[in-house]
Parts: structure tokens; sequence; C-alpha cells
């Protein structure tokens, strides 16, 4: 599934900033991601310009696409209703949890691991009931269908609409298998080289680094969620400004480890 690292020299980022977007409403299905990032722009005094990255929560491109999920309309089958004995679960989440999977890789009591159909492996396939809406537990979001398509057609708009294409990043929470606490990671890039390979290149004594690919796209996700939030913030978009990345055409796929070289599977 994911393909080599981009090959880059070091940029030139003494500093960066980051801004969470004021004044972006709550999302409802068919709204324009885009057309409300321009508002919150606008909100917060703010302009884009090249070189540019936005933070998008997952949240908002999933409500816009419609993909909230009433749980009483769901069958659970045998194989959900098993599991959900198994780790102490609803039958009927653990079956929209098995419809969004292509495996099962952890589960126990409270816990079920499995890898998404994107390919991401984590908790529940990344549904979830937080900031969902009044109809509380009873109503689910599912993960957009395509967070690097989304993306790029995020960027597309604004770039039509402004006339600067800024990389865009589409970024959940995400625990880790050896950490305790969960990390903004991106699910979806487009306009940046997600993935940068310094194999090869120089340390400060002239040694070459032999395994060192840096996830940027994941560092920048994990900096820009310290703005954005995980509760009542009301904040699900931010800018970054200052890295100078190389407009690529980017996608968080080249993030996914390879199965084969999966120890944790």
């Amino acid at each position: 599934m994911s393909s080599p690292a981009e090959r880059l020299d070091p940029w030139p980022a003494a500093e960066m900033s980051i801004a969470a977007l004021a004044g972006i409403p709550l999302v409802k299905p068919g709204d324009d991601v885009a057309a409300l990032i321009l508002g919150g722009l606008a909100s917060s005094g703010l302009a884009l310009q090249r070189g540019d990255v936005l933070a998008v929560a997952q949240k908002i491109v999933s409500k816009a696409e419609g993909r909230e999920v009433d749980l009483r309309t769901v069958a659970p089958s045998p194989r959900a209703i098993e599991l959900a004995h198994k780790v102490d679960k609803d039958p009927r989440l653990v079956e929209l949890i098995l419809r969004e999977s292509t495996e099962v890789v952890r589960h126990r009591k409270g816990v079920l691991v499995v890898a998404h159909r994107c390919g991401v492996v984590l908790a529940n396939a990344g549904i979830d009931a937080s900031n969902v809406g009044p109809g509380g537990d009873e109503h689910v979001l599912l993960l957009p269908q395509d967070c690097n398509r989304a993306c790029r057609g995020i960027r597309e708009r604004l770039a039509a609409r402004t006339g600067v294409a800024p990389a865009v990043l589409i970024i959940d929470s995400l625990g880790r298998a050896w950490r305790n606490g969960t990390v903004g990671v991106a699910l979806g890039a487009a306009g940046l080289p997600a993935l940068l390979d310094l194999r090869g290149r120089p340390d400060l004594f002239g040694r070459a680094l032999r395994s060192t690919q840096v996830g940027v796209a994941d560092e920048i996700a994990a900096a820009a969620s310290l703005l954005m939030g995980q509760a009542d913030e009301g904040t699900p978009v931010a800018l970054i400004r200052g890295l100078q990345l190389p407009d690529a055409d980017g996608s968080a796929d080249v993030l996914i480890r390879d199965r084969a070289l999966d120890l944790f599977r």
C-alpha cells in the first residue's frame, strides 16, 4: 500500500506558527469544507499564503460527507454479537467496526483494534460518538470515505477560489501500541511529502544516516492537535505557516508500514 518516502534536502524552517481558526460553525451533511475554511480564515483575520498547511479535523469532513450513523438502524451479525461479548461493546457498534475494517488485529475486554479499510491500524475503526451531535451515544461517526481524496478536493477548491493551493491534512487522534495517550496523526494528505527520507544524509559529524525517515505529516498533525483540542474547543481547523515544505502530490498512505514489516502484527 505504501510507496517510498520522498527524499528532500533540509527544509529551512527556523520557526513556524500555528493558528486555530475561529468562526467555523457546526458542520452539516453536504457542507463545503473549503468554504467553511475560508470563512474561518476571514473570521481570524488571515488569508492563505504560499507554503501554508491546513490541518482539518476528521470529524468535520465526515459530517460533511454524511458519515453519521444511527445505531438504531444497525442489525448486528452473529460475528459482531460474539465479538461484542468478548470486548464488552455494543454489538451494533461492533458491526459497524467490522464493516469498516479488513482485519481484527487485537481485542480484549474494552479494546478492539482493527485495520481500517484505508490501512490505518486503530481502535474501533475510528468510529466515535464524541462531538457528533445531539443524538447522544445512539449516533456515531465513521471516518471519511477517502481522506487523501478529500484533502485533494479541499486543496483544489481553495486554489480555485483564492489562487493559493495550501497543503491539506485530515487529522485525528490515535493511540500508540507502546505509549499511553493519543496524539494527532494524518489520515489524509495532499500538497506536501507526508514522509521524508533522510537516509544517506550526514549527521553533525559526517556519519551517514542509515534509517531515518521523518513522518512529517504526523508531526504537523500532532502540533496542530494541541491547539485544535479534543473536547469542546470548537476549533476544527488550524493554519500552519513557516515550514517551507516543497509542493508534492502527497498521500498519507506512505505513513502506513507494510504489513510484512509490522512487528506489532
